[in-house]
């Protein structure tokens, strides 16, 4: 089934909540909720653990809250984690790394349009986790294959299991590291990452796309076999709107942009009104329809979301909390003045 849009409403997973419950609440508020990741509840909550769940050579040391990897570790592991490779329990989010998942899997959810999961992509999962010279992963050749593997074994089970609950599941690949891979200094270039990605989608079930909250190369991302591109444009508007070529191309195929435009930083937030808001994404919206981009399209093929995640607001989750009502209040002005 096809990614709705229309305008509809979701937002980022990691939310700055110490409450599962409340989390859920907000998360089931939008258009297309998804399970809540929530660090500060506990350090399993933590994207980057989430994924690390059955990787051969992880050291998590939940005290310190660090994880790192080791290579004598990994070869030590790797048989056992072979011999599972068949076994989608195996590669599902466990109820240790995440009762939240698990109290959403309980949940019905079927009247929602759409419902939505995540999991770290290789890339950032790659790039964050160091062996034991402070090198990371995503450097080694015999890691990094094995790592793509693993990762898409693991979004298509945690697919799988949303399938279940509604039928127009789909699933994000959180990517907050792809911008670093066009710096000369990350010794992973884009050339090695397009093959990587290429492969990597080519192993996970559709629908499927990317979440980041950074500025990577438009074009290499765009160019990417994906049904959704979540960004933060209250940020990059400027940019990703110079790329409209691109963004032509990928909504002529099919593609779905959700524009991160309200901001969960207080200090943003604070600045910014409902007009304030509308007037940003029309004026993108207008530059792009001059660029040839049919704009009706564009806005069926569009959700709408806060910009980013956010952990350090000083009133901790009473922003967000704001923006997950103020991306509802755009999108229903939004969607009766496009009559959607």
């Amino acid at each position: 089934m096809p990614i709705p849009g229309n305008l509809l409403t979701t937002a980022m997973a990691v939310m700055p909540h110490t409450d599962p419950e409340r989390a859920l609440e907000m998360a089931l508020s939008l258009d297309i909720p998804f399970w809540p990741q929530l660090p500060n509840y506990s350090y399993y909550e933590d994207m980057y653990v989430q994924a690390a769940e059955h990787f051969p050579g992880i050291l998590l040391d939940m005290d310190r809250r660090t994880l790192k990897f080791s290579m004598d570790k990994f070869i030590a592991e790797l048989e056992e984690t072979l011999e599972h490779f068949e076994d989608p329990f195996y590669f599902d989010i466990s109820e240790s790394y995440s009762t939240v998942y698990h109290r959403f899997l309980s949940m019905d959810v079927s009247r929602y349009p759409a419902i939505r999961g995540q999991l770290e992509g290789p890339v950032s999962f790659g790039f964050n986790v160091l062996d034991q010279n402070k090198r990371p992963i995503l450097f080694d050749d015999t890691v990094r294959p094995f790592m793509l593997e693993f990762m898409a074994k693991r979004i298509n089970v945690q697919m799988d299991r949303l399938k279940k609950l509604n039928k127009n599941a789909f699933m994000f690949v959180d990517e907050p590291g792809l911008q670093y891979i066009f710096s000369s200094m990350s010794g992973y270039n884009d050339m090695k990452a397009k093959t990587d990605l290429d492969m990597f989608f080519s192993l996970i079930d559709r629908p499927r796309g990317i979440h980041l909250c950074g500025n990577p190369d438009w074009d290499f991302l765009l160019g990417l076999d994906m049904d959704i591109l979540s960004l933060d444009i209250y940020t990059n508007a400027e940019i990703f709107s110079s790329y409209a070529p691109s963004i032509k191309r990928f909504l002529e195929k099919g593609g779905v942009i959700s524009w991160g435009i309200v901001p969960t930083g207080f200090e943003f937030f604070e600045k910014e009104t409902i007009d304030s808001l509308v007037m940003r994404l029309e004026t993108i919206w207008q530059f792009l329809e001059k660029k040839g981009i049919d704009i009706s399209h564009m806005l069926q093929k569009s959700q709408l979301s806060p910009a980013t995640c956010c952990l350090v607001n000083p009133d901790k989750e009473k922003t967000v909390e704001k923006a997950f009502s103020t991306v509802q209040q755009l999108s229903g002005i939004l969607r009766e003045k496009y009559k959607l």
